[in-house]
């Protein structure tokens, strides 16, 4: 069987396209996600740039992927390191399914090192701008759902392809869940409704109406939104208010920051946003290190203790002799 599997270099070495062609392929049986095969594809596409397609899998060596860097670099000066750093872990996990079948000849490639840059969140004065409510008798249909999934989005953390998939049977109003089965990891999970969302998408289902297997959030015909559709609206929405930050995941940061300076602790956001690990949750703890300083003495326990500390007896060191 296992002749099968590794090729014979002998009878038959693929080229990087081939090869690629198989490495897809076995993505799509495993149903990976479409952003995900995209992301692939997208690197492939830059990786080729530089090492021809029809080249062979067994002439890629350590010193191609330093070549790339280099290209990718020469190509565009301004290119951040986590930009490279996303090509190179798309390149990195094509090649090591190459070297595990015996294409390419086993070697290590290592992400750069970088500084975590801080996310970007929206602010609370353009939140309150977001959040005012349409006047429902004169507003558009559209406008009152862009107005609800802001809602939803700052009081869910969800990712843009989560929301688009979510129907109305998710929404269990009895038991104030939401079940997310549309997930970046594939691991379906519940996550708590609050009050006010529970609220807003309760009136927000007598405008919009429709059978539990429809998707909560819909077109004006009553179809799925796509994401195309929904970074529009949030663009267009955001800027009628005159918010000028615009990305549709800021939310989701912005969801991590509050419940982080409101005083959560961050296993339970491991599980609300859907993370297999803590390690990315802790990086929101770092980088909003400076919002964490905010009110700092008003909660620190040595400053509740002050009247103790702020003795005025005189101390004096014995100097040696």
């Amino acid at each position: 069987m296992k002749n099968l599997i590794h090729m014979d270099k002998s009878n038959e070495e693929p080229t990087l396209q081939e090869a690629f062609d198989r490495f897809i392929r076995e993505k799509k049986i495993l149903k990976l996600s479409e952003g995900t095969i995209s992301s692939y594809e997208k690197s492939f596409n830059n990786f080729i740039q530089l090492y021809p397609a029809d080249n062979l899998c067994s002439e890629i060596t350590h010193d191609t992927i330093f070549d790339f860097i280099e290209f990718l670099q020469k190509r565009n000066p301004s290119i951040k390191t986590i930009s490279i750093n996303s090509y190179l872990r798309d390149i990195r996990t094509m090649l090591y399914s190459f070297m595990k079948l015996g294409y390419t000849e086993r070697f290590e490639i290592k992400m750069i090192k970088c500084e975590k840059e801080l996310k970007e969140t929206y602010s609370s004065d353009e939140l309150e701008r977001l959040l005012k409510k349409p006047n429902i008798k004169e507003c558009r249909f559209s406008e009152y759902r862009n107005w609800v999934m802001v809602c939803y989005l700052l009081g869910t953390g969800n990712r843009l392809s989560t929301l688009v998939n979510i129907k109305i049977r998710d929404i269990d109003f009895e038991n104030q869940e939401i079940y997310l089965r549309t997930v970046k990891n594939k691991k379906q999970h519940i996550i708590p409704l609050s009050h006010t969302l529970s609220k807003a998408l309760l009136e927000y289902l007598k405008y919009r109406q429709g059978e539990p297997e429809d998707y909560l959030f819909c077109n004006q015909y009553g179809g799925q939104l796509s994401k195309h559709s929904v970074t529009t609206s949030i663009y267009r929405y955001n800027h009628s208010r005159g918010v000028m930050k615009t990305s549709v995941h800021l939310f989701r940061h912005t969801f991590a920051k509050n419940w982080i300076l409101s005083g959560g602790d961050i296993f339970r956001l491991k599980s609300i946003l859907g993370h297999s690990s803590l390690e990315i949750v802790k990086e929101y703890v770092n980088m909003f290190g400076g919002d964490l300083k905010r009110d700092f003495d008003k909660f620190n326990p040595l400053e509740h203790m002050k009247e103790h500390v702020s003795g005025r007896e005189a101390i004096s060191m014995r100097r040696p002799s």
